[in-house]
């Protein structure tokens, strides 16, 4: 999987890192007032449980003195999930690219401000706190399983919902896009019985650029995983990717190489969490 994160400044003051509930407070408000402009009159469920779990965020107090810079990474994290969240809840001028024999679906767009973005759309034989458990909790783990990632590595942990992130992707077939490396503020919450894991690029003085890879960037990003309506023994599973690869690469490799990133990413979790559910059935025996 090539990690989705774009890169965004915050500024900060020092009042506010002095006082968390502020932060939030202001945070909070504009993601609920923009979660209520975009959804208009009869949102879908998921959208609802964002918004509903999200106001709690404003009244809590964090007991842990973040500083300024902790600060900018959670305020980073939030700015994700509320940008992913506006372009999901579009549906409006999504093209297709690929549609999988088994259902998946990649769908692409334009947007003026980001460029190309790319959503795939599947339906996973798990739930979705299985889900969130492999890719969050064992995030670092992702390398034994997806050929399209060498390695991540967990810099940072920032509270309870936000940590940065060090991704190093693997070249492609033949070397048409080369190795290419991400550094990255993620936001994972849960909202009900809906999870998610937004993200975009970010800077971190500790993770200079490395020899023999590319520095992307990419963002902003979101994955959402959401019970089925049909079996809450499965999960709808939704993935907003954008990216800038940097480099001389034709768009239409990027685009071919990035639809078909998500299209094989779903059949690799699939197989990781068949093996996984496997190894538990026979240690149970």
């Amino acid at each position: 999987m090539l990690p989705a994160t774009f890169k965004l400044c915050a500024g900060i003051s020092y009042r506010h890192a002095r006082n968390m509930t502020g932060l939030r407070k202001t945070a909070m408000v504009a993601i609920n007032h923009e979660l209520s402009r975009l959804s208009g009159p009869g949102p879908s469920s998921w959208i609802s449980q964002v918004r509903r779990r999200s106001s709690l965020l404003s009244s809590r107090i964090e007991e842990k003195a973040f500083s300024e810079t902790d600060m900018s990474y959670i305020k980073q994290g939030e700015e994700a999930l509320q940008k992913s969240i506006s372009i999901l809840s579009d549906q409006d001028g999504w093209q297709t690219e690929i549609v999988a024999a088994n259902g998946d679906k990649v769908l692409s767009k334009v947007l003026p401000d980001i460029g190309k973005v790319f959503k795939l759309e599947v339906l996973l034989d798990q739930r979705p706190d299985n889900l969130y458990g492999e890719l969050v909790d064992n995030m670092e783990q992702m390398g034994e399983w997806n050929p399209n990632v060498k390695q991540i590595k967990i810099l940072q942990r920032i509270g309870q919902d936000t940590m940065v992130t060090h991704e190093m992707a693997a070249e492609t077939p033949g070397n048409v896009v080369g190795p290419r490396d991400f550094v990255s503020v993620r936001c994972a919450k849960r909202r009900g019985s809906t999870c998610f894991l937004a993200g975009m690029s970010t800077h971190y003085a500790g993770m200079p650029e490395q020899k023999g890879f590319v520095r992307a960037e990419n963002g902003p990003t979101c994955i959402v995983m959401r019970p089925s309506t049909e079996d809450p023994d499965k999960t709808k599973f939704t993935w907003l990717l954008s990216i800038d690869l940097k480099g001389w690469i034709p768009k239409t490799i990027i685009n071919r190489v990035l639809s078909q990133t998500q299209v094989d990413f779903a059949q690799h979790l699939r197989q990781r969490m068949a093996a996984g559910y496997s190894m538990e059935a026979a240690q149970a025996c």
